[in-house]
């Protein structure tokens, strides 16, 4: 099977192909670890099938749990929502942080240097996050 998938893989056609990413990406992207010397084409092919089987996972958890489905569109909040909500995507809460308005951004650091750590929002603060976040969402539509 490996064989009959690397020669699809070699073919270039589109319909052919058994994963989207582009092999070679990936492979740089591994061998920057410094304790990979080579890589197997299985190896290669199942990390490629792999990445793309958890984006496509990730993508639809977060459409069907996220505000987007009313608008019929994945949006970064419901990325960042899943990421921060979902105890399986946790892991990923430092890659999709929640986006904050940059005068949000600019008091949070005068509380730090006020008070020497980063507190966080009080309540009434986020309902008044909603709506400037779902303005942004507009703007960016």
């Amino acid at each position: 099977m490996a064989a009959a998938a690397a020669a699809r893989l070699s073919g270039g056609c589109g319909e052919n192909r058994l994963v989207s990413l582009p092999l070679s990406r990936i492979r740089v992207i591994m061998k920057s670890s410094p304790e990979v010397s080579s890589i197997n084409q299985d190896a290669l092919f199942l990390t490629a099938k792999a990445t793309e089987l958890f984006v496509q996972y990730l993508a639809t958890y977060s459409y069907k749990h996220g505000r987007g489905k009313e608008k019929r569109a994945l949006t970064y909040s419901d990325l960042s929502h899943t990421a921060e909500e979902s105890e399986t995507f946790q892991f990923l809460a430092d890659i999709l942080p929640k986006k904050i308005l940059a005068s949000k951004y600019l008091k949070m650091l005068e509380r730090e240097k006020r008070d020497g750590k980063v507190e966080e929002d009080d309540d009434d603060d986020d309902d008044d996050d909603q709506e400037e976040e779902s303005e942004e969402e507009d703007a960016e539509s």
